[in-house]
């Protein structure tokens, strides 16, 4: 029997999955734009997001946040990290118990700075939570480019059953069990993709980018099995795998913008110029009180913050770094 996909969100990673899930198990996207919802019924495309890309024929999309999920056999969220709460409040009434919910944003909540997970076991305690990521860059994905993903849940058993929902064509869903591990490798790795956008806008070359990645990922994995990840969560897809994409490519929004700040734009500039979420600008605040908290050293980080949120230039941030006591390149412990 195949299972019913409820998506909710309709940017281009959400577009993306649900054009996959469509391919195996019969699925429903939620947006609000009426706009968009009709485009994807009617032509499938979602030109806004998706630019010449053809959608699945058999997805449908509705308005409705009731009729996309009410049926649902699993509840993708699509949504941006700052936004999930509030959509996932207004599904909760319509949400059948036991259904899985699967988070695709990689971000932090601002205020209380929970994972995505910890939202979703907070609003629908009954409900499996689970995150699909990885170095996935929906544009290559949705145009049939290989790539692979990791579905990370405490119960192995539902996690299996759902590789068969996501996986499709060249696009291979991995399991783990590390949910914390694998979605903080995709909320941190966003503000040093932010960092090599940086570099690469100031023309620092192709050693520094290398520099701030391995760094990078040495910083995140700090961070991250000090709130409780498997340190090798960190050298696989969700870590390294996605740090290395995300931090390389043109296409990422995040490297987009370290890219146009290290050619000397305004931050407020840049995000009014674009139809989708960086998340690694709002994360970037997150991770600052996390490192504090866990009294972990996150340089890279820091000199990030300090561009986006205290005025400090390009040059400050790598100056910063420079200035950064040089230690041993092995961790503690």
């Amino acid at each position: 029997m195949k299972l019913k996909v409820g998506l909710l969100g309709g940017g281009s990673w959400g577009t993306t999955v649900a054009s996959l899930t469509a391919k195996n198990s019969p699925t429903i996207i939620w947006a609000r734009d009426e706009e968009i919802v009709n485009e994807i019924n009617e032509f499938h495309t979602n030109e806004k997001y998706l630019p010449h890309a053809k959608l699945t024929p058999s997805l449908r999309a509705s308005t409705s946040i009731k009729e996309t999920v009410e049926d649902a056999d699993v509840i993708v969220m699509g949504v941006p990290s700052q936004s999930l709460r509030k959509v996932l409040e207004e599904a909760k009434p319509y949400i059948r118990p036991w259904v899985p919910v699967i988070n695709l944003a990689k971000g932090l909540e601002l205020n209380t700075k929970k994972r995505m997970t910890e939202i979703i076991e907070e609003i629908l305690p009954e409900n499996p939570a689970g995150v699909l990521t990885g170095p996935n860059l929906a544009k290559e994905i949705h145009f049939g480019k290989a790539a692979a993903a990791v579905i990370a849940m405490v119960d192995h058993n539902i996690a299996s059953r759902l590789q068969t929902v996501f996986s499709s064509g060249l696009f291979r869903v991995y399991t783990n069990d590390d949910v914390i591990g694998c979605e903080l490798g995709g909320a941190l790795k966003n503000i040093i993709a932010i960092a090599t956008g940086m570099g690469d806008g100031a023309n620092a070359g192709d050693n520094t980018r290398a520099a701030i990645i391995t760094r990078g990922l040495s910083e995140l994995t700090r961070l991250g099995v000090a709130m409780g990840g498997k340190k090798s969560t960190f050298a696989g897809l969700a870590g390294m795998g996605d740090l290395v994409a995300t931090c390389s490519s043109s296409k990422s929004r995040n490297h987009h913008v370290g890219f146009q700040l290290g050619r000397g734009k305004k931050l407020e500039e840049i995000i009014s110029e674009m139809n989708e979420v960086a998340e690694g600008v709002k994360t970037a605040k997150v991770v600052m009180e996390l490192a504090k908290e866990y009294q972990v050293d996150m340089p890279i980080s820091r000199e990030i913050y300090k561009v986006l949120y205290e005025g400090n230039t390009v040059n400050d941030a790598f100056k910063g770094l420079i200035k950064y006591e040089v230690g041993s390149e092995k961790e503690p412990g």
